[in-house]
């Protein structure tokens, strides 16, 4: 490990940057892991996480006032790591959501009906909306990584239709399309 310490200039602003940049994005990833209960997961990219981060502080605080440079490498990975950690978790999409349709009462048995039709669970409530017109709830619970491919669905059939999307952590019972 001393060779990160014996590095300066260009090379170890790049190194100090990328390893920053991996590291922030694990951490990313690592949370999103646990805040869905998936402990072991989140126990492993930990592991990883703090070796990088280990590494990387001990390499930047080394001669911190004779290379400040070293700070401006770090900060920048750990901006980037927090964008692509973001990205990529969009990617995994880890856990299940809820998503609510509010649509006309006359489109809501055909909507429900499509989306049984491609997996999907839905179940169906009477809604009432402004001036009294009758609309239909659809509740659907699914996994996350599914929502652009109901979203599709329901905005094909009801380019109008009302949709909130929730992050759901335990379902019990029910249907989940695999």
């Amino acid at each position: 490990m001393d060779f990160l310490l014996n590095l300066s200039g260009p090379a170890l602003y790049i190194i100090i940057f990328i390893a920053k940049t991996i590291e922030v994005s694990i951490a990313t990833i690592r949370l999103v892991y646990v805040n869905k209960g998936e402990r072991v997961k989140g126990a492993i990219l930990g592991f990883v996480e703090i070796l990088i981060w280990i590494l990387v502080v001990s390499s930047v605080l080394n001669n911190i006032t004779d290379d400040p440079f070293k700070i401006f490498a770090y900060a920048a990975g750990f901006s980037l790591g927090n964008y692509l950690g973001v990205s990529i978790e969009s990617k995994i999409a880890v856990g299940l959501a809820s998503i609510q349709v509010v649509v006309h009462e006359e489109a809501g048995d055909i909507l429900a009906g499509i989306l049984r039709e491609n997996g999907y669970g839905v179940t169906i409530i009477d809604g009432k909306g402004k001036d009294d017109s009758k609309k239909d709830l659809l509740f659907i619970q699914l996994k996350r990584r599914k929502i652009p491919a109901a979203i599709k669905l329901i905005k094909e059939t009801d380019p109008n239709a009302y949709i909130s999307i929730n992050d759901v952590k335990t379902i019990v019972g029910g249907f989940i399309k695999k």
